[in-house]
C-alpha cells in the first residue's frame, strides 16, 4: 500500500469525507492539522501552493480536494 498523507482542518467538510473514506477503504493515512500545527502548514503550501484542504499525497501524486475516483485509482481499489 503506498504512503497516504492527508492535510486537513477539523471543519472541512471534504477532509471529513476522504478520512471517511480511508476509513471504509482500510487504507491507513496519517493526518495533519493545518489549523493547528504551523509547521505542517507551512510545508504543505510549500509543497502545493495551495492553502485549501485537504491535500492529500499518495505516494508522490498529490490531490488537491476530495477527488474520490482519483484517490480510488492511485490507490487500485474499486
Amino acid at each position: 500500500m503506498k504512503n497516504v498523507i492527508i492535510y486537513s482542518t477539523p471543519t472541512c467538510h471534504f477532509c471529513h469525507m476522504a478520512k471517511d473514506f480511508f476509513k471504509e477503504k482500510n487504507v491507513s493515512y496519517t493526518e495533519y492539522d493545518v489549523a493547528s500545527d504551523l509547521e505542517k502548514r507551512k510545508e504543505m503550501v510549500e509543497k502545493t501552493g495551495q492553502m485549501g484542504v485537504p491535500v492529500i499525497f499518495i505516494g508522490d501524486e498529490q490531490i488537491v480536494g476530495f477527488d474520490k475516483s482519483k484517490i480510488s485509482s492511485l490507490l487500485g481499489i474499486a
